[in-house]
């Protein structure tokens, strides 16, 4: 994943900033404080060309094997190309039942269309995706970098005319969005309509990192830069997921890229131990076959 990226990621402060001052506030009125959160931790891909050495020799199929390692993916390859039905059924044969997809809306949605007039290919999609059933996780829509605020009126429709029954969240990308009074106006909007606000953590957009939970459910696109501080600052984040939990998160959806994807699996097994520890989440801890140190090569 190379947005955000920076030429020298070391010179970054990467300490998490507090949290947003709505956010309490939505745990505490949104929030389940008497339940456990349901946790789901993954990478953005399971092709073997990415992620190199993670797959055992011999192994046959990527996605069945990947899916017995992670409980979740997120999917990013419904954005280059839709799928139909049949596809997301082979997709749910394949993995377990308890196994989830967080599919990325298609970038004719975002891109092309800009949400302009995209009612009837956003209900297409929505549908086909409903075949994971009980494996579906959350869709999420990612905007075009050089989406502005001028257009806020197109995700005001977008989310107003979105399907029922298939949660979704929602990334801008744009600078000006995290600006007063843009940024309250659009977490606002979000939070009106049910709608998840990513949270992204990458070296060279730090604005990003808002912290503003809009519904009772973290979606977090974590990205590693590569370097030994990418265990330190999932560490923290433990922290903070843990402070969440305590005020009521019901959900919890954390995926992890790597400029250099291959190290993403290091990095979720280590996450995933650290979660486990603290949290006792219970979740399976990857294997590394190719680096049983579960060490970053640097």
């Amino acid at each position: 994943m190379k947005f955000g990226k920076v030429d020298n990621p070391e010179e970054i402060d990467f300490t998490l900033p507090a949290d947003h001052p709505e956010t309490s506030r939505v745990l505490k009125e949104k929030g389940a404080k008497s339940a456990k959160p349901e946790v789901y931790v993954g990478c953005a891909k399971w092709n073997r060309s990415d992620l190199k050495g993670f797959y055992p020799r011999g192994t046959k199929d990527e996605l069945e094997y990947y899916s017995r390692q992670f409980n979740s993916i997120e999917l990013n390859a419904t954005f280059y190309r839709p799928y139909g039905a049949d596809q997301y059924e082979r997709w749910a044969e394949k993995t377990p039942s308890d196994f989830k997809f967080f599919p990325k809306l298609n970038q004719e949605i975002s891109h092309w269309k800009r949400l302009n007039d995209a009612g009837d290919i956003t209900r297409i999609i929505v549908d086909s995706t409903l075949a994971l059933d009980a494996q579906l996780g959350m869709l999420f829509l990612q905007l075009r970098d050089d989406f502005k605020p001028k257009d806020i009126g197109r995700i005001e429709t977008f989310l107003k005319e979105f399907p029922q029954g298939a949660p979704l969240a929602v990334e801008v990308r744009n600078e000006e969005w995290f600006r007063e009074p843009v940024a309250t106006e659009i977490y606002n909007m979000l939070e009106a309509y049910d709608t998840t606000n990513i949270i992204v953590d990458t070296a060279g957009r730090r604005d990003m990192l808002h912290m503003r939970l809009t519904t009772p459910y973290a979606f977090v696109r974590y990205v590693g830069a590569n370097i030994e501080s990418d265990y330190t600052r999932l560490e923290e984040w433990v922290e903070r997921l843990e402070s969440w939990t305590a005020q009521g998160i019901k959900g919890i959806y954390f995926f992890i890229h790597q400029n250099v994807e291959k190290e993403s699996p290091l990095l979720a097994a280590h996450f995933i131990e650290k979660l486990n520890e603290r949290m006792g989440t219970g979740l399976k801890v990857p294997e590394r076959p190719d680096d049983k140190s579960g060490k970053l090569k640097l």
